[in-house]
């Protein structure tokens, strides 16, 4: 074996074993070789050669998938608080880029990877925005900070044909026409451009073959001509890669599709033939119950980001409706430009408490059982490696985490996995492995020098905050236009039984 195949022993633990997250009846051993769990068995006998990682008063725990989040966002943390989506998206996306470095990119992307790590997140899918203008350094650089840090990561570009400030609709009767010509002539790479780029790294970058891979990500329906969408599936299909796209966050969305799309999004996912079990569809807040037939139906995923949603006034998703459909659900964070962290433990948490807020019938609340499964094995199928990844079971990936039990989530310690969800936000986090390496030991990160990169980010923030002023002022000529729409697209009505969002 090579040193980053040879074998570890995590000796001692307890864990919580299959894909029911069951606590073994006593402390076992955890045998990994060459990125894979290869055996488990009760502890105290002979072991084989290799390194050991003594695990006694441990809690051994499948990694979590932070199924969609935004890399690029994090320049923006902490800048923003009641405003809506469509208010508020224009500013992690400003019309002209900022002159930001290959190590600038490579830095921000380290922010959230971090802090993926030090909830007990091993995987993570993120859509990056490379937008307007495609910058290839910048994409390698995000590729080359998951490597150092060595997470499992899904990249994607957020792929698009239509400019991301035209996905609102009476954009040409509310905006003043010399500050729409201004706009349409800013500089921005073709999009023809982007998805060639797209499709390379789709060939190269396996995440089957490559632990940090490429994921196929049109932004949303809304943004991208069905010739585009098309093309976009046809990409995933020829590569086996998943296809995650943003579908019915806002209500406002939702009036979006039927104006400009004449059907709700997801409608207009299925009439053309979009929809089908490779398809993650982010957020869904908005829907009704014929459409989460059509979910169902094809198979189709849905990334629930609950903490986010909240935090943009988007709303609550139907998720118990969805789960009796049989449709397979993922969590995810979203972008530290709407929530400020990337924290996957504060998530599945979130998951498990917001539900119970539907209704009174206290057994189809949401549990922590349901949301522990969501944020591991719903995010392998949605990527789909659920046979894989996801679970502490021999011949998966050797992707977990160790908490300690003598930290005070633990303490008394009564249902391990009722207090993982409901109490612990990293804070006991021992050890994490992903693909069988060590990528934290003993509370410390083993790839990256984490004291200096974060020195550097604030060094660098500093440098760079004037510009994200000079950004944010430009966007302002804008927003009294979203405003107008906004509020014209509460007035359009929604079908009678969409599932109530908000209250």
């Amino acid at each position: 074996m090579t040193a980053g195949q040879r074998r570890i022993i995590l000796r001692g633990c307890h864990a919580l074993l299959g894909r029911d997250a069951v606590l073994s009846p006593g402390p076992v051993d955890i045998i990994l070789a060459e990125g894979r769990i290869r055996d488990i068995r009760p502890s105290g006998g002979e072991l084989p050669g290799g390194e050991i990682v003594a695990a006694e008063n441990r809690l051994a725990a499948p990694g979590l998938v932070n199924g969609h989040y935004h890399s690029h966002e994090h320049f923006q943390k902490g800048r923003y608080d009641n405003l809506p989506l469509e208010l508020w998206m224009n500013y992690v996306r400003p019309f002209a880029p900022l002159p930001l470095t290959a190590r600038h990119v490579y830095l921000r992307t380290l922010v959230g990877a971090i802090e993926a790590l030090r909830s007990g997140t091993t995987t993570i899918v993120d859509d990056m925005n490379v937008s307007p203008v495609l910058r290839p350094d910048h994409v390698e650089a995000a590729f080359r900070a998951y490597e150092d840090i060595g997470l499992r990561a899904y990249l994607g570009l957020s792929l698009m044909d239509k400019p991301f400030y035209r996905s609102v609709p009476f954009l040409e009767e509310e905006c003043p026409a010399e500050l729409l010509r201004r706009l349409d002539a800013g500089k921005r790479s073709a999009p023809e451009e982007i998805f060639d780029y797209a499709s390379d790294l789709a060939a190269n970058r396996n995440p089957k073959r490559h632990r940090v891979g490429f994921v196929v990500a049109p932004s949303a329906p809304q943004r991208c001509t069905t010739d585009f969408l098309r093309r976009c599936d046809d990409l995933a299909e020829r590569h086996d890669l998943p296809l995650i796209i943003h579908a019915q966050e806002t209500r406002l969305q939702v009036v979006t599709g039927h104006l400009l799309l004449g059907a709700t999004p997801i409608e207009h996912l299925h009439r053309i033939g979009f929809l089908g079990k490779r398809v993650s569809l982010i957020h869904a807040v908005w829907l009704t119950p014929a459409e989460i037939e059509l979910v169902a139906e094809a198979g189709a995923s849905v990334q629930h980001n609950p903490v986010s949603n909240l935090k943009l006034g988007s709303g609550l998703a139907p998720l118990r409706a969805l789960l009796d459909a049989g449709v397979n659900v993922s969590l995810g964070s979203d972008g530290c430009g709407s929530i400020e962290t990337a924290n996957m433990q504060g998530v599945v948490a979130a998951t498990a408490l917001l539900h119970k807020l539907r209704g009174d019938d206290f057994e189809r609340w949401v549990g922590a059982k349901e949301a522990w499964r969501a944020g591991t094995l719903g995010g392998a199928a949605a990527l789909g490696r659920a046979a894989e990844l996801g679970a502490l079971e021999v011949g998966c990936l050797a992707d977990l985490a160790l908490y300690r039990l003598d930290r005070i989530p633990f303490v008394p310690l009564n249902d391990p996995l009722r207090q993982l969800v409901f109490a612990e936000t990293g804070a006991s986090l021992d050890t994490v492995l992903v693909d069988g390496r060590i990528v934290m030991r003993e509370g410390r990160l083993t790839g990256i020098d984490e004291a200096a990169v974060v020195a550097e980010i604030a060094a660098l923030h500093a440098e760079l905050r004037p510009l994200i002023d000079g950004a944010e002022k430009a966007v302002e000529a804008i927003r009294p236009v979203y405003e107008r729409i906004y509020r014209r697209c509460l007035t359009h009505p929604l079908a009678a039984d969409t599932y109530a969002a908000r209250l």
